[in-house]
């Protein structure tokens, strides 16, 4: 084999580029897209699910459901508070229709009782309070409000089974909040929360 041969791998670089090597050619006309690696087309552009790859510029709908869904668990949670504070207004009054005043034992048990009622308006005020914050934070929050969702609605079940005899408040909470974990968990949903800002 020499290098005179046509077909040696050992010769002269052909002296011709070949087209769609390299760099564009500079007599492709405008508008014409350039040839990809070795003459082969290009392959086509990454298609970006929301325009130029940007995110969502809109809170999708399940996102949306999910937000004003908060804000029922939120609105169901002041209520429960509002049944504690009202029941902890007349507590004294109550336990003096009852006879419970001048027995020492039944007093510490009323005691006992009020602390509970007290405890559970302060649970029912936190929890419509951190719904309300998660609520305003669904347009301008990132995935950590998404998560934060999912775990304030996975422990409203919770007090929902604790809220079911105050007007079946409880049963709405618990249902409410099986969807708000749903919807939060869609993928759309995370897409919103996952979104670059610029």
């Amino acid at each position: 084999m020499s290098f005179g041969e046509p077909n040696s791998p050992y010769g002269p670089p052909p002296q011709q580029p070949h087209p769609g090597y390299g760099y564009p050619q500079q007599g492709q006309p405008p508008g014409v897209p350039p040839q990809g690696y070795g003459g082969y087309p290009a392959a086509p552009p990454v298609s970006q699910p929301y325009g130029g790859g940007y995110g969502p510029t809109q809170m999708p709908g399940i996102t949306r459901a999910a937000q004003i869904l908060l804000g029922v668990i939120a609105l169901c949670h002041i209520v429960i508070a509002a049944v504690y504070g009202v029941a902890l207004a007349d507590w004294d009054q109550t336990m003096l229709e009852a006879g419970i005043t001048g027995d020492a034992e039944a007093e510490r048990y009323a005691d006992l009782g009020k602390g509970v009622v007290v405890f559970f308006l302060g649970l029912a005020a936190v929890f419509a309070i951190l719904g309300l914050v998660l609520l305003l934070q669904f347009a301008k929050g990132r995935n950590g409000v998404r998560v934060c969702s999912i775990v304030y609605a996975s422990f409203a079940i919770v007090s929902g089974v604790f809220a079911l005899g105050i007007y079946l408040l409880g049963l709405l909470i618990m249902i409410v909040a099986i969807l708000v974990i749903v919807f939060a968990a869609k993928r759309s949903s995370g897409e919103w929360f996952k979104r670059p800002r610029y």
